[in-house]
């Protein structure tokens, strides 16, 4: 079987809603796959598209004006942590993954989403 054939496809569509300066105040999402769902609202988006022929990644960030900065910490510390479980699973690099993972935990500390160890406090 040819893995490279497409057999399907499915569409994700992001919606942004600009006020007069065109700053974002409404994000919603949905997709083909969600089985008829109503768009979902966000605050806040990052996407990353790593572009095969310049071997460059485009990525679009953008948050509502209601984004919190707590909220901000919170969507960074969990994209983070994501990430470094990804490059772990398809880099299989440990070492630098697990140094990835402890900027996370750092990160996620300093921000108040994890709480230090109470030898550390």
């Amino acid at each position: 079987m040819d893995n490279q054939k497409v057999v399907r496809t499915s569409q994700i569509r992001i919606n942004v809603g600009l006020n007069k300066e065109n700053v974002p105040v409404d994000i919603t999402w949905d997709a083909d796959d969600q089985g008829g769902v109503e768009p979902q609202p966000c605050k806040a988006m990052f996407l990353s598209l790593f572009e095969r022929s310049a071997k460059e990644t485009l990525k679009i960030d953008l948050w509502t004006e209601d984004m919190q900065i707590v909220e901000m910490d919170r969507m960074i510390f969990h994209t983070l942590r994501s990430m470094a479980e990804t490059y772990l699973k398809a880099s299989n690099h440990v070492e630098l993954a697990g140094q990835f993972q402890q900027f996370v935990h750092y990160f996620g500390e300093k921000t108040g989403i994890l709480t230090p160890p109470p030898s550390a406090q």
